[in-house]
């Protein structure tokens, strides 16, 4: 039979009651011992006290049990989350130390590949040295041999004309193997010139993954720290390249930014003395394709350090605030470059980004972009927008563009190296701008950004 602690209370009170308020009291003559009791209220009132203190005992240990239960749940999951954030972090390191050792392996083969065109070079230089002291020998010989056939007598000129025919073949035949091994020459240069651009393909796939991985690093730092809100609040972004440098940034790199009703994202900001440009698009080594679909444009593809496109929504996101300014610069294979600015405006997706030239440029060199109050609508393979009704300017030539009639301009094509291909339909594909250096030029380098309006102010 279980007692509760309040019956128990109860119990000892009363026993108590019985036992330790006994009194005497004195009477006339004699001494009459008579033993009283305390009054049955005031037992009631202490043990009603002792049973209140009891209860809120046990309530309180009720409280504290189950505080303990909820720590020790949390202490649970804690645990499992940092047992998961220690696995993510070996496996961070295990992929690490993988892209470091890839990226040894290139960098082995590369100098290996730079130490044999080296020395083929070498090997050339010396064959076209040898080449020439032949040739002039040749011009000697060929100059004995005519004054041979036209000094002599019959006689002896019929052996001297055997002679300088036999020297005339040995040098005729010794330039076809000059000519062969130059040829050799040229298809081992060739080689290796496609070896070099899978070795800056691969460096910039490595140099992507390194940086997610850095990326998710930094995510998992912010997690730990319990900071992420703070990192991803409006308020500590910029809304562009310009608006960091207004905050005192003037160094060039990757930067986060958050366009006003846009998630944030990392884009690449060219710092200059009047201010920062947002980068939208950089050509520079053939290692990024460039001949994409509608989406990947749409999205973006590539490199923020090497060769990329930003993507159209992020570019229409950042530039529907006010007016800005598209500056295009290039270079060619001289390393010359030039530079051409154009106010515009970019619609969204509902009119395809279609691209509006708001006034001519003012810099000497001709636009090859159409200034056209309707604007150009972006095109791609996959989504004909040009104002060509026959022909689909996308595939025609390569990549997407504000293509008008396919003719003036598309730094988004194929990227050749110096010297381009000799066939004409060939040519058409690459990255040019036709006012500059012609239709047909393939450029070198390219690259687009864009800033506001206001930055024209302090240039």
């Amino acid at each position: 039979m279980k007692v509760t602690l309040a019956n128990l209370l109860c119990f000892t009170v009363l026993a108590s009651s019985g036992t330790s308020f006994p009194f005497e009291r004195k009477t006339g003559v004699g001494k009459e011992k008579r033993v009283q009791y305390a009054a049955w209220d005031d037992v009631n009132v202490l043990a009603h006290g002792l049973l209140q203190l009891g209860q809120g005992l046990k309530e309180h240990v009720d409280k504290t049990k189950g505080q303990m239960r909820d720590i020790s749940a949390k202490l649970k999951v804690f645990n499992g989350t940092v047992a998961e954030l220690g696995k993510q972090t070996q496996r961070l390191q295990e992929d690490s130390e993988a892209l470091k050792a890839k990226a040894q392996g290139l960098e082995d083969r590369e100098s290996k590949m730079l130490n044999m065109s080296s020395e083929l070079r070498e090997k050339a230089e010396e064959l076209l040295r040898e080449r020439q002291r032949v040739n002039e020998r040749m011009n000697k010989l060929e100059e004995k041999v005519d004054s041979m056939l036209q000094g002599e007598s019959l006689e002896t000129g019929s052996s001297n004309f055997s002679d300088a025919r036999a020297i005339q073949w040995l040098l005729e035949a010794q330039n076809r193997r000059i000519d062969d091994l130059v040829e050799r020459i040229k298809q081992q240069q060739e080689k290796l010139d496609k070896q070099n651009v899978r070795i800056r393909t691969l460096q910039s796939l490595i140099q992507v993954k390194n940086e997610r991985l850095l990326l998710k690093r930094k995510e998992d730092d912010i997690h730990q720290n319990g900071s992420s809100e703070q990192r991803d609040s409006p308020n500590a972004l910029a809304s562009d390249c310009h608006e960091w440098f207004l905050r005192g940034e003037t160094v060039s790199g990757l930067y986060t930014i958050q366009p006003s009703d846009s998630q944030p994202f990392e884009v690449y900001c060219e710092m200059t003395p009047e201010g920062g440009w947002t980068v939208i698009q950089r050509r520079q080594d053939g290692s990024v394709d460039f001949d994409q679909l509608w989406q990947m444009y749409q999205t973006g593809f590539g490199s923020l350090t090497g060769e990329f496109w930003l993507g159209l929504e992020k570019i229409y996101s950042v530039s529907k605030g006010g007016e800005h300014i598209l500056k295009v610069q290039f270079s060619d294979w001289r390393d010359e470059t030039q530079a051409i600015k154009y106010p515009f405006r970019l619609d969204g997706e509902e009119n395809n980004y279609s691209l509006h030239i708001l006034k001519s440029p003012a810099d000497n060199l001709e636009s090859a972009l159409d200034t056209d109050a309707v604007g150009l609508p972006f095109s791609t393979r996959d989504k004909d927008n040009d104002q060509k009704n026959d022909l689909n300017c996308a595939k025609h030539l390569s990549g997407g563009w504000w293509f008008s009639n396919c003719g003036r301009s598309n730094l988004n094509g194929k990227y050749f190296m110096s010297p381009p291909p000799k066939q004409r339909h060939q040519r058409k594909q690459g990255v040019f701008w036709k006012t500059w250096r012609g239709r047909y030029y393939p450029l070198k380098t390219t690259v687009m950004m864009i800033a506001p309006a206001e930055i024209e102010n302090k240039s």
